[in-house]
């Protein structure tokens, strides 16, 4: 046990959360960078692998929210509490059943996509070539799944005790890396061969086996604040901590997931115009995360630390100041956009329809993106704190509006803006729904269990 005070528990709240989210922000950065030029490598490859990567990406992207938002903020929460009781050895204890929990899932989804791989992507619309590619190619990234949970979990830990410059470097590392040996080898630049769409996946998946391998490094040096010790008892109490907020975290990825596939389908019977437009304005939401998740994991081991230490207040503190501040990037960007939606949709479109229909897109739902900054940042809050339902019942209060508010539009045959603004609803749903569950919820101590 130390009795020295953690510096989280003392430094400036804002100031503080702007200096950690920055090499967030960096490393989210560039890992949208690497997904920009990974889709430009496949769509040179012609219609059929750039189709096939459209399946799979769903499932990446769910293991990504699931092992670095889900169950590595479980992870974070866990240890944070930890630190700011001052029990470092739980610490530790902490980490090491997180990297348990990383290999449990990794090898799910490396087996799962083994046996259901190609059904599910023949259940998606995958035919013949496509199918077969999708396969494949999936069959190369899932077969290193176990790196990946372990990148982000890792990366939890580290974050944790507030550290995020480390893994932010190592994001950085990785997302040069991926680039050069996914370019290499799917268009054979110099010795490489030309394996298409192959090759992608084979960078991606040689990036998350050496990312895993530097964080393993990384809790090994003596710099590391909690280090990981491989060898030791597995202890229920030390699961039940990180799967108490991991576990139901899971449900987000699924909610956010469900949601887009309601949207988009709602928006295909608008016409092909009106999903182009959808398309390109939604694409902003993707790229505007960052900016809200970096702050809000930012504030999660400030507010867990602060939890741990028994300082509520404080915890509060750190967390409405977060949601402020993810709320507001978001939502200066998206009334800059909502006034001038061209400086947005020039960039991908120059047919005079989808064009008109991206720009209602961003006037309608612009202003909403405030709330869904915050909502996003909270929800971060809220895992530091080990108080995640709030969150989750925002989410589903959205998902709910998406899908009546959909059914409604369809069945009375509504016009395209209205769709648009179902967007917006579902984000002022999110936000706001939000901010009241998160101060209705007591964040003190936890009854006793009799």
């Amino acid at each position: 046990m130390t009795t020295d005070p953690h510096p989280l528990l003392t430094a400036p709240v804002a100031s503080t959360l702007a200096r950690m989210a920055a090499p967030n922000l960096i490393g989210m950065l560039a890992t949208t960078a690497v997904s920009i030029a990974e889709t430009a490598y496949i769509g040179a490859l012609g219609p059929e692998p750039l189709a096939a990567a459209a399946l799979v990406l769903p499932l990446i992207m769910l293991m990504g929210m699931m092992s670095g938002g889900a169950m590595g903020g479980g992870v974070s929460s866990a240890i944070a509490r930890a630190i700011g009781a001052g029990d470092v050895a739980r610490a530790e204890d902490l980490a090491r059943h997180g990297a348990v929990i990383a290999l449990g899932f990794g090898a799910v989804f490396t087996v799962g996509l083994a046996v259901f791989g190609a059904p599910v992507f023949h259940l998606l619309g995958g035919r013949g070539e496509t199918l077969q590619l999708a396969t494949a190619y999936a069959g190369v990234v899932f077969s290193v799944a176990v790196a990946v949970w372990l990148v982000n979990i890792l990366a939890s830990v580290l974050r944790a005790s507030g550290d995020m410059t480390r893994p932010s470097m190592v994001m950085i590392a990785g997302a040069g890396l991926q680039v050069l040996v996914g370019g290499s080898l799917c268009f054979g630049w110099g010795p490489a061969p030309a394996l298409g769409l192959i090759g992608v996946g084979l960078g991606q998946a040689l990036t998350g086996v050496l990312s895993a391998a530097a964080f393993f490094w990384l809790l090994k040096t003596p710099r590391a604040r909690v280090k990981l010790t491989l060898l030791g008892p597995l202890r229920r109490d030390a699961f039940a901590d990180i799967l108490r907020v991991g576990g139901p975290a899971l449900l987000s990825p699924l909610q956010t997931v469900g949601a887009i596939l309601i949207l988009t389908a709602i928006a295909a019977r608008f016409g092909t115009e009106t999903l182009a437009g959808y398309g390109i304005g939604s694409r902003l939401e993707f790229l505007l995360v960052p900016i809200a998740f970096s702050v809000g994991v930012a504030s999660l081991p400030m507010v867990g630390i602060a939890i741990g230490a028994g300082q509520v207040a404080r915890a509060r503190r750190v967390a409405w100041t977060a949601g402020a501040m993810g709320g507001a990037g978001l939502g200066v960007i998206g009334v800059l956009l909502a006034l001038f939606p061209a400086l947005w949709v020039s960039i991908f479109t120059r047919d005079p329809g989808v064009a008109a229909a991206a720009e209602l897109y961003l006037r309608v739902a612009g202003p909403a993106f405030l709330f869904f900054g915050l909502n996003l940042a909270l929800y971060f809050s809220a895992q530091g704190a080990g108080r995640i339902g709030g969150p989750l019942l925002a989410g589903t209060l959205r998902l709910i509006v998406i899908a009546i508010g959909g059914w409604l539009l369809v069945t009375h045959d509504a016009p395209a803006w209205t769709l648009f603004a179902l967007v917006a609803a579902g984000m002022v749903t999110a936000g706001a729904a939000s901010v009241v569950f998160m101060a209705m919820t007591p964040w003190g101590p936890r009854a006793a269990k009799v």
